[in-house]
């Protein structure tokens, strides 16, 4: 009897000695042939950059009197030790039909200005976010005027005006009226272009930077066409971004701006 369990015991043995030969041949046959999933993860995590410092960028907001008053956010600049610096240049932030100042202040575009050593100042636009909405703002003069309004009250001499669609209605006049207190323009896809001839966009000096998403076939392709008769200018276009360019192509959106920014004298 003893015998018999014996054998059937050293049966168990060589059958689960068997089964472990056979999972075991594969991985030893392709072993060195290829690194297992978790090297090559391990791989990929070592080539990484390091991530940048994350240093608190304080957005403060305010109020503007006036009619309309003007609600606006705030970022100073900062050195890579968070002490307030004096700003390399100012950066006035408008917006699109569907979004606010704090569209800039989510996208992190205000706190990637102030870290670059820019102020940023992003204001809600009459009838949006916090700023009401105000009957004397129907002729391009008035709005020109109200960004002149803006600009002064805060300390702003000689601005870069980043205008998204619907914001054309106030950049584009003002471009054209007053493009001497203009350091830069970013038009990301503005409307109202297509009210001024090729003469009036030639006598315009201010280095422009026309942005616009490769997918955006209508507004986009229509301003790009328009605005590329400035003389100084060059393009960004985002490779398969929509009409909110900015908001699909974030990153290379943020390259290109800082890019444009440090050419600026």
């Amino acid at each position: 009897m003893n015998f018999l369990r014996n054998r059937m015991v050293v049966l168990g043995m060589v059958l689960l000695a068997t089964l472990l030969l056979y999972l075991l041949l594969p991985s030893m046959r392709h072993g060195n042939m290829e690194p297992s999933l978790n090297v090559q993860r391990l791989g990929l995590l070592a080539t990484s950059p390091p991530p940048l410092p994350n240093i608190n960028v304080s957005v403060r907001t305010g109020h503007l009197p006036g009619d309309p008053p003007l609600f606006f956010r705030e970022a100073l600049p900062i050195d890579g030790a968070g002490r307030q610096i004096l700003p390399r240049l100012q950066v006035v932030l408008l917006h699109g039909q569907a979004f606010t100042s704090k569209t800039w202040e989510e996208l992190g575009t205000m706190a990637l200005l102030a870290t670059n050593g820019y102020q940023a100042l992003a204001m809600d636009l009459p009838g949006y976010g916090k700023s009401p909405d105000s009957e004397a703002l129907k002729r391009d003069q008035s709005r020109v005027d109200l960004l002149s309004r803006f600009m002064e009250s805060l300390g702003v001499r000689a601005a870069v005006l980043v205008s998204p669609s619907m914001s054309g209605h106030y950049s584009i006049p003002f471009l054209m009226k007053n493009s001497a207190q203009l350091r830069g323009f970013v038009p990301i896809a503005p409307v109202g272009t297509r009210s001024y001839t090729p003469q009036q966009y030639q006598n315009i000096q201010t280095p422009t930077l026309i942005v616009f998403g490769a997918l955006d076939t209508n507004l986009g392709a229509q301003s790009h066409k328009n605005l590329a008769q400035l003389p100084h200018h060059a393009v960004l276009k985002l490779d398969g971004a929509r009409h909110a360019c900015y908001m699909d192509k974030p990153g290379t959106f943020h390259q290109g701006l800082i890019d444009f920014l440090g050419k600026l004298k």
